[in-house]
């Protein structure tokens, strides 16, 4: 399913109107039937109580049809009007004056001095609608308007939203002061970016998606270059298969006083249904991690005096994967920030010969020689978190965070590279500009070694027959999952890096077993 931007979907709106002859009236009556059709399926309508709550712009003429609609089907409904309706303008002035000539109570807002009205509207309903603000909103709430999404948050009231929650940016899903917490967003012709990216998807409750008559074919455009991770089918596992078959993995991690990270990075490729993990770490580390993993094959390297990785591995590691046929690479978790060791990672980058998936400190050792990736020949994939594409992209977390999307896709169109923005919803960019909004995942993962886990998730699709693009979307896709079913289990609280890791052999036959049920329940409804 495609994601919107706010001018993207302007575009729509426009195309539709001029181009198909689908009039701004026919667009908000289908909009605001929407809503009402969500309302009556979760909630019921007749003899319930509702209050809406309308500002003045085409997302407040949307709640003002719900009102209409509410009203002729049997509820008792209150409008409150937050400023002066006399700006109202076209399809939106249109549908006030029905609900004036429909005799509803119409209060006006605006001062806080009538809030009171509102406030025991909202002791007497069942319900609100919230309509106040749309998609556009681009500067801190104050004011009145604050203190009215507050009221409603109070309320502790089944909340709809129209198209967005109140306070939510539509283009990056960042709260503006403070917003509405829906209980179920509709959302209009298709997801915006600020109905899935965090913090705004956690003010959204159930989403929705309403066409209103959009014609197919706009949905389709070139243009439109984000969407939501959706699962893809694996390739058929074959029966007669061996461990050669399901993919070759080589890991390049680890240093002294750093365990986890070589061994979440081997292990997940197997646990995910890679079929070959060779480890090369430094020789002092490797007792400690067999011993907890003895599926892994290890590779012994020579080691600097501070326990890293040394220079002089260059060639052998080199050697390792043409030998061994190695199908994909991982190289960089643990591997600290010894000089010489950082070194090697930007002296191997350009030099291997297959897929390539760099994390944690290798991003670091990159960063400073961007021409090591820009050169590759072969297909690489960089899983930075925030801090991380800091320092790929010079450009700051806050900066980062305020524009994830556009910041993804720059980063993966100028490094030729797949890049994972890790995160609550990480992102998944394409060097082409396509990018894919991942919905698995919860707030347990955010852990330590989680990131470790997502390499070796992702070397084994690739090892399981997906192309590269689809082995990072599906990788991403089946942590996430991995992390819910540990969730679902054990709760959020004290999820390890080590749980993420044993449940993915259950997302896996999840996804196979289940793939229909699975994937519906990270998309949004279409209504």
């Amino acid at each position: 399913m495609k994601v919107s931007t706010v001018a993207e979907m302007r575009e729509m709106d426009s195309t539709a109107v001029e181009g198909y002859g689908i009039d701004h009236e026919i667009l908000m009556e289908n909009a605001g039937h929407a809503v009402y059709f969500v309302i009556l399926k979760e909630f019921g309508v007749r003899d319930r109580k509702f209050a809406v709550v309308a500002g003045l712009g085409n997302n407040g003429g949307d709640a003002l049809v719900v009102a209409r609609k509410l009203y002729s089907n049997g509820a008792h409904v209150v409008v409150f009007i937050v400023g002066d309706a006399s700006k109202y303008r076209g399809p939106a002035q249109k549908n006030y004056e029905i609900v004036k000539k429909f005799g509803l109570d119409i209060l006006t807002i605006s001062s806080e001095e009538d809030l009171e009205r509102l406030i025991e509207a909202l002791g007497w309903c069942d319900a609100v609608v919230d309509g106040l603000f749309g998609t556009g909103l681009s500067r801190e709430i104050t004011g009145v308007y604050r203190r009215i999404i507050e009221e409603m948050n109070k309320s502790g009231k089944k909340v709809f939203s129209v198209d967005i929650p109140s306070g939510v940016g539509g283009d990056d899903g960042l709260v503006y002061g403070v917003a509405v917490k829906a209980s179920s967003t509709v959302t209009f012709g298709l997801p915006k970016v600020g109905n899935v990216l965090y913090p705004g998807y956690h003010y959204v409750g159930k989403l929705y998606v309403s066409h209103i008559s959009f014609p197919p074919e706009l949905y389709s455009k070139g243009s439109m270059k984000a969407e939501i991770n959706t699962p893809m089918k694996f390739p058929e596992r074959l029966e007669w298969g061996h461990k050669g078959t399901f993919g070759k993995l080589l890991v390049v991690a680890g240093a002294r006083n750093y365990y986890g990270a070589p061994y979440f990075s081997a292990l997940s490729f197997l646990k995910a249904g890679g079929g070959y993990s060779r480890l090369a770490a430094p020789r002092s580390i490797i007792p400690y991690i067999a011993a907890k993993a003895s599926e892994i094959v290890y590779i012994p390297l020579d080691e600097t005096p501070n326990g890293t990785l040394a220079k002089a591995n260059e060639d052998r590691i080199i050697n390792l994967i043409e030998e061994y046929g190695i199908d994909i690479a991982i190289m960089g978790p643990g591997v600290s920030l010894d000089g010489e060791t950082q070194g090697l990672v930007r002296s191997l980058t350009p030099k291997i010969d297959v897929p390539l998936v760099v994390d944690g400190d290798g991003l670091t050792a990159i960063s400073s020689d961007l021409e090591s990736v820009k050169s590759r020949n072969k297909p690489t994939v960089l899983t930075p978190h925030p801090v991380e594409m800091s320092r790929l992209i010079g450009r700051s977390v806050r900066e980062i965070d305020a524009k994830k999307v556009e910041v993804a896709r720059e980063a993966a169109e100028s490094l030729n590279s797949y890049i994972v923005l890790k995160g609550a919803h990480s992102l998944v960019a394409y060097p082409n500009g396509d990018i894919y909004v991942n919905t698995s995942g919860n707030s347990g993962m955010a852990t330590a070694g989680s990131g470790d886990v997502l390499t070796g998730t992702i070397a084994a699709m690739y090892g399981l027959g997906l192309e590269i693009g689809g082995a990072v979307r599906m990788g991403v896709f089946v942590h996430g999952l991995a992390g819910d079913i540990a969730a679902t289990s054990k709760g959020e609280d004290g999820i390890t890096s080590e749980d993420v890791l044993q449940w993915l052999p259950m997302a896996m036959k999840a996804l196979r077993e289940r793939f229909d049920d699975i994937s519906s329940r990270y998309l949004p409804e279409v209504i």
